[in-house]
């Protein structure tokens, strides 16, 4: 594989020399699963010289019927516009294996990686692992070079599978197209043309929201609370504004680093929004207990405000220390939002169109215990969070109405996160850890 020094790998991969919950989520095809990046500069010729010969008329003969000569020379024209595709892009996957990406890869992911080299593995000294998931793992890393900490994510495949190497495509797609500075950034790739797993590259953070909220010893203030919020809410309007849905905020998947600078992590269940796209979306996403209402009901087709229920959800978590709904299956998972936010009124239910709705209308009628459940709550806060926990879907604002939220302009404003307190190393591994040794 190519090698690269770590100036490269901090500023991000550089370009190749030249023009070069999970499992259920795997079977979703959604149309809108890959997010291309610009095409290359024999792509961009081929299509070019095709559309001028797009733009021709059709000759017709006297009887107004097309040429049956030019029906056969448009027909010569579409296969070898078919033909000079298949020879770009196998060009193209010749380029990147070059550049040292393995064709398992570049068969099935390469528009992912195009325009980067792989990493060397060699250049990093695994430490410890400190996250682990359905089909991938976290660990801890020292770049030999530099001594500098990364966390590495191994992604394991089934066998090579094209459709698990695409759906992990996705993940790289859509971190490539995010920048700010609420959003871990993905800073290069391992990969190795016989081993079937590949290593995400980021920055590495000290925290998650999970193992300090979970911390006996540790009680955010109004001050500190409303700083992650500010963060996490202006990382979720540039992820929206850029027509990404994240589909799995939860306190285990927003990192905090130790200058209290709080990014969100984790896009494997991420997925981009088309407009106009009517494309059915799978519903079982989302962790449970941040899982809002119309997803439990089955909905297929919605948008970015999956992601403020689960802002809610963890908006709540931070003043409770614990999570605000926690159903052990997905029914009791949409009674208990019922007997926190109200049953919705009987209008909701008789314009609801969700597959599951009938069902899990609930026969007993439940009035809001939200206030009373939030008492000790800022009422600044406590009103930003109704509507970030509305039932239905379009009273829930956006992240951007959320930070121009009376919240953020009344005391105590949000602290600097540099004057945050400075915690030992902290995430949901380390909850869990703490939580075993009790038992």
């Amino acid at each position: 594989m190519g090698c690269i020094n770590s100036k490269r790998l901090v500023a991000g991969v550089s370009p190749a020399h030249g023009s070069a919950a999970r499992g259920r989520a795997r079977a979703e095809h959604d149309g809108s699963a890959v997010v291309e990046p610009p095409a290359s500069r024999f792509q961009s010729e081929v299509l070019g010289s095709e559309k001028k010969g797009d733009g021709k008329s059709e000759d017709r003969n006297r009887d107004g019927k097309k040429s049956k000569s030019n029906n056969s020379s448009t027909k010569g024209s579409s296969g070898r516009f078919s033909f000079k595709m298949k020879l770009s892009r196998r060009l193209v996957e010749a380029e990147q294996n070059a550049a040292g990406w393995p064709p398992w890869l570049t068969s099935a992911a390469g528009e992912a990686v195009h325009g980067w080299v792989p990493l060397r593995a060699d250049s990093f000294e695994k430490l410890d692992k400190i996250g682990q998931g359905t089909y991938s793992s976290v660990f801890k890393a020292r770049e030999v070079a530099t001594g500098k900490m990364f966390a590495l994510k191994k992604v394991r495949f089934d066998n090579f599978q094209p459709e698990s190497v695409r759906f992990m495509s996705r993940e790289i797609s859509i971190l490539r197209r995010l920048d700010h500075p609420n959003i871990m950034k993905l800073e290069g790739l391992i990969t190795s043309r016989v081993s079937n797993s590949i290593y995400l590259v980021f920055e590495y953070m000290d925290h998650d929201l999970a193992g300090l909220v979970s911390c006996p010893d540790i009680k955010f203030s109004e001050a500190q609370i409303k700083c992650y919020m500010r963060q996490l809410l202006s990382g979720m309007e540039h992820c929206h504004v850029r027509g990404v849905m994240h589909r799995d905020i939860k306190v285990s998947n927003i990192l905090v680093s130790s200058d209290g600078i709080l990014k969100i992590g984790d896009f494997g269940l991420a997925n981009t929004i088309s407009p106009g796209n009517r494309h059915p979306l799978t519903s079982r996403v989302v962790t449970l207990w941040y899982r809002p209402p119309e997803l439990l009901m089955g909905a297929t087709h919605y948008g970015v405000s999956v992601d403020l229920w689960s802002v809610g959800c963890v908006f709540a978590e931070l003043f409770l220390g614990k999570p605000i709904l926690k159903g052990r299956t997905e029914v009791e998972q949409l009674h208990k939002i019922f007997k926190l936010c109200g049953s919705p009124p009987d209008e909701f239910w008789k314009k609801c169109k969700l597959p599951h709705a009938t069902m899990f209308k609930p026969q007993t009628t439940y009035e809001s215990s939200f206030r009373e459940r939030c008492q000790d709550f800022p009422p600044s806060a406590v009103s930003l969070m109704e509507t970030l926990l509305s039932i239905d879907p379009n009273n829930r604002g956006t992240a951007s109405s959320a930070l121009m939220s009376e919240y953020f302009s009344t005391k105590p404003y949000a602290c600097d996160p540099s004057t945050l307190p400075k915690y030992q190393p902290n995430k949901e591994m380390d909850a869990k850890n703490r939580d075993d040794s009790r038992r």
